[in-house]
């Protein structure tokens, strides 16, 4: 749904490519870091916290933490950890809609030119 919406906004309000350079490594960063959390709890290693996988999440890896809550069956049970988490996608999908609109563009722009004329 996310990448539907993205390719549909890049066709009216286009976005720099490290935008979705962004999403992609920290989208990786996020599968791997809950594929180590699921096998150090495994295997009784030194676990990472939940603040650091819904960081991660927040920052854009969170289409990497669904699909690795899916294929490797973590983080699915604990109910104050998968609301925390959709909590923090929201967040990021409304905070990337603001910033993708023009009236943002324009609110940038405006932004420098005040700051020049200082």
């Amino acid at each position: 749904m996310f990448v539907l919406v993205y390719l549909v906004g890049a066709v009216y309000w286009p976005r720099p490519l490290w935008v979705v350079g962004l999403y992609l490594v920290t989208g990786l960063t996020c599968f791997t870091l809950y594929a180590v959390d699921k096998r150090r709890a495994k295997f009784g290693g030194w676990r990472i916290s939940e603040r650091t996988l819904l960081f991660w999440g927040f920052i854009g890896g969170w289409p990497g933490a669904i699909v690795a809550q899916q294929v490797l069956r973590h983080k699915t049970q604990k109910k104050s950890f998968r609301e925390a988490f959709w909590a923090t996608v929201i967040i990021n999908v409304v905070l990337f809609a603001l910033l993708s609109t023009p009236a943002f563009d324009r609110l940038v722009a405006q932004a420098i030119t005040d700051l020049s004329a200082l």
